[in-house]
């Protein structure tokens, strides 16, 4: 690595650079003492959320029933991420409510299709439960965003 690659890295979080995969000796991650943060940021939120959801959809094992759910689960757990986006550059208040509105459906339908998953790959319930639960928080979030816009 070229000194300017070094210096750069250096003012990254050791959690930015374990994530973009560079080895961080584990004495540095101890000299951490605050819990992590929370993230209120809903782009980088739904993001991660995504994210875990792609990760937890790869160790599904494959099987005709499984398949059905993979693409449905992957399908609507990214969506929610997406329309938000769509929704935070939106044109107009009625845009920026229809897109809140979709990205709360695809939230629910997260939700629904991680109880199938978890009916259907019993090993993976207690990891589908915590999915489930930041997609429930997350659809809560994006409810009570699309009562409180006003067209």
């Amino acid at each position: 690595m070229t000194d300017e690659a070094i210096e750069s890295l250096e003012d990254c979080s050791v959690e930015e650079l374990a994530f973009w995969g560079f080895d961080v000796p584990v004495g540095q991650m101890a000299l951490r003492d605050e819990p992590p943060q929370r993230v209120y940021d809903l782009e980088e939120r739904t993001a991660r959320f995504g994210e875990s959801i792609i990760i937890f959809a790869k160790k599904i094992t494959w099987s005709p029933v499984n398949n059905r759910l993979i693409d449905q689960i992957v399908g609507a757990g990214t969506s929610v991420g997406a329309n938000y986006c769509e929704a935070d550059d939106g044109v107009s208040r009625a845009d920026f409510k229809h897109r809140i509105s979709i990205s709360r459906k695809e939230a629910r339908e997260t939700k629904f299709f991680l109880r199938m998953v978890a009916t259907a790959e019993p090993n993976l319930k207690a990891e589908a439960r915590k999915i489930w639960r930041e997609a429930h928080s997350l659809h809560l979030i994006f409810s009570r965003i699309w009562r409180s816009t006003k067209i």
